[in-house]
């Protein structure tokens, strides 16, 4: 039944994208501030918080709230550290497992609002004719610390710090004020009070212009670079710390035919280039997002699994790669849909 509906995994993905790209950006109107609060504050995707509508909320907002009012705070006054500190940090960190722990990185790949805005882009991007722009295997390794970076000084750091009255309390949340999903989710609700410079200080100055500067970057690197923003994104390296806990991963049987293909490698949004050359736990990298596209284009019969709890959801065939490859190619061009530029050339 679900083939009849949805004759590839892509296909499901994007429908479920779609879906929750509505309940995560307008679900809050529909089930109130307080219910959203209470049932999704730790959902592990970015879903901003400055969005009114909301039904959702991101983990790292509430983690630099968590360190910039409580952790940075307790430290200065150690009695504070026990019921007022350790117990709602752990509550947070624990809801935001408990959710994290069934779906894993899938939350990326299949839930997160501002993936599913950078593919829609890469979408137009596609058919538009725009060439496609990717990391190779010599290159990929200096874009991919940036997100422990973002994580270790955005995230962790500076709110601690600010926390503690070391730096300006302006900087307890300053990954939020960067973050492109704060833009992306609030205009898509009408809302442009986010996108106002605010001029009463330095470093707010600083940081709303350095957050627009990354949105503009990010919505046009997207039309021509699969998921620009995701690679440096700290919630991927966030979630890159508990995957290896989920029973819900990524799972690659050796195979010596792997050595002259490079099909999936090629497919993977995030340039994994390991999933082409490495098997069993390294083939599940900290940048998957089990997005599942290495495993809708591999040509051998479950050499590439999606597993839950060990039991297979997808696995890679034969059949349905020739069935994929029919109405797109591993790199997103869809098979006859690519109007405008591509056009005007061959009409040239």
């Amino acid at each position: 039944m679900l083939r009849n509906i949805f004759p590839t995994l892509g296909r499901f993905r994007f429908t479920v994208q779609i879906i929750m790209l509505f309940v995560t950006v307008y679900g809050g109107s529909v089930l109130g501030s307080y219910a959203t609060n209470q049932l999704t504050e730790a959902l592990p995707s970015l879903a901003c918080a400055y969005d009114k509508l909301s039904s959702d909320k991101c983990i790292l907002i509430v983690t630099q709230h968590q360190l910039h009012h409580r952790i940075g705070q307790a430290l200065v006054n150690a009695k504070l550290v026990t019921v007022k500190v350790l117990i709602p940090t752990l509550i947070s960190v624990g809801v935001f497992f408990a959710a994290f722990f069934f779906l894993n990185k899938a939350f990326c790949g299949w839930v997160c609002p501002m993936g599913t805005v950078q593919e829609l882009i890469f979408r137009i991007g596609r058919r538009l004719g725009r060439p496609l722009n990717r990391f190779d295997k010599n290159n990929v390794g200096k874009v991919r610390p940036v997100k422990w970076l973002m994580l270790l000084v955005l995230v962790l750091g500076l709110p601690l710090l600010a926390g503690m009255g070391v730096a300006s309390n302006e900087l307890g949340a300053p990954y939020c004020q960067v973050c492109p999903s704060r833009l992306a989710t609030t205009l898509l609700t009408m809302d442009a009070e986010q996108i106002a410079m605010q001029t009463s200080s330095g470093i707010g100055f600083f940081l709303n212009a350095a957050g627009n500067a990354l949105f503009g970057f990010v919505i046009i690197a997207a039309l021509a670079v699969r998921l620009p923003f995701c690679r440096i994104c700290p919630l991927l390296s966030w979630n890159a710390m508990f995957q290896k806990l989920s029973p819900m991963r990524l799972v690659k049987k050796q195979n010596d035919k792997c050595e002259k293909c490079s099909i999936c490698q090629i497919a993977c949004p995030m340039d994994i280039h390991e999933i082409g050359r490495e098997s069993g736990s390294k083939a599940f990298h900290e940048d998957c997002t089990l997005c599942g596209r290495c495993a809708e284009y591999c040509p051998d019969d479950d050499v590439i699994q999606i597993k839950f709890f060990g039991i297979k959801l997808f696995g890679s065939s034969l059949a349905y790669y020739k069935n994929r490859v029919k109405k797109e190619s591993p790199e997103g061009l869809p098979k006859g849909k690519v109007i405008w530029l591509t056009q005007i050339k061959a009409d040239k």
